[in-house]
């Protein structure tokens, strides 16, 4: 099917940091790169509103008759902007890695430079060109060691798969009609893809999110039990701290939310209370020790 310039622009403009239209334009690649960088960090959405027109020319080209590229032998020009990007995209993946992976064994030797190499060879494979995974990965596996648990190893990591990519660059085989798959297949593996790359992101959020209503629970229960001696005031304080539950039963109807977190708050209080006590018999038992 011809694809249009016009419809590409609008998808440019509606969803274009998603890589609507490079998924339009059958650009599975460069549509991954934008999903998980949001258009390249927000410039490569911006620089292609000039490459649209040249991106729907390639891809109404026929894959045997009118694409006209070098022969496959000879390796494309070197660009000092994919090549920035590689840098930039290896880090990026690196970082979301440090951020979410990094409590698995093995994670400065293995997990670490595979994202990094993951990164710059998603880069690599965005349009026509291609290159060496294989190659790519091993240079980070043989890089990472060197700079091993340090906090600026993503840099040479990066630069070290950069430059192996742009050695191997080559460009892709032309797509045949029989090579060309149809839309569902190809959410499928976008969708996985996002999946891998979000999954630990989630799990990290959640964790610490976890954490962080535990610490608040703590010091919730910490402010009640410091008016133990006027019951009035931590009356005052419980109401306070109920009106958000009153507000609620009031838009929604209900009528349970205010027993429900009274009962939650005594429990934060008697675990409070209870740990202290623990605390406290620990460090009596401590003194008599000494």
């Amino acid at each position: 099917m011809v694809k249009s310039v016009m419809v590409a622009y609008a998808l440019w403009a509606i969803g274009g940091p998603w890589g609507l239209h490079h998924l339009y334009l059958g650009r599975d690649s460069h549509a991954l790169l934008w999903m998980l960088t949001l258009g390249g960090f927000g410039f490569g959405w911006v620089r292609e509103v000039i490459r649209i027109p040249a991106y729907v020319g390639e891809a109404n080209r026929d894959a045997e008759n009118e694409r006209k590229r070098p022969p496959t032998m000879v390796p494309p020009p070197v660009s000092p902007l994919r090549f920035a990007g590689q840098v930039c995209v290896g880090i990026y993946f690196g970082t979301v890695a440090l951020i979410g992976l990094n409590s698995l064994s093995f994670f400065y030797l293995i997990v670490l430079p595979l994202c990094v190499g993951a990164g710059v060879h998603l880069v690599s494979s965005v349009g026509q060109q291609t290159s060496d995974l294989q190659k790519t990965l091993t240079s980070c596996l043989m890089t990472s060691p060197i700079f091993y648990g340090s906090t600026l190893s993503l840099l040479p990591i990066s630069l070290a798969a950069s430059v192996t990519a742009a050695q191997h660059r080559r460009f892709k085989p032309p797509r045949t009609p029989q090579s060309k798959q149809e839309l569902v297949p190809r959410l499928y593996r976008l969708g996985l893809a996002l999946l891998a790359f979000s999954a630990p992101l989630g799990y990290c959020i959640f964790h610490n999110t976890t954490a962080t209503l535990y610490y608040l629970s703590d010091c919730l229960a910490a402010l009640l039990d410091i008016f133990w001696f006027l019951p009035w005031l931590r009356s005052v304080f419980e109401y306070i701290l109920l009106m958000p539950y009153r507000i609620l039963c009031v838009l929604t109807g209900g009528g349970y939310y205010e027993e429900t977190w009274r009962k939650v708050l005594e429990i934060l209080l008697k675990e409070y209370t209870e740990r202290e006590k623990q605390a406290l018999q620990v460090s009596i038992c401590i003194t008599l020790k000494k």
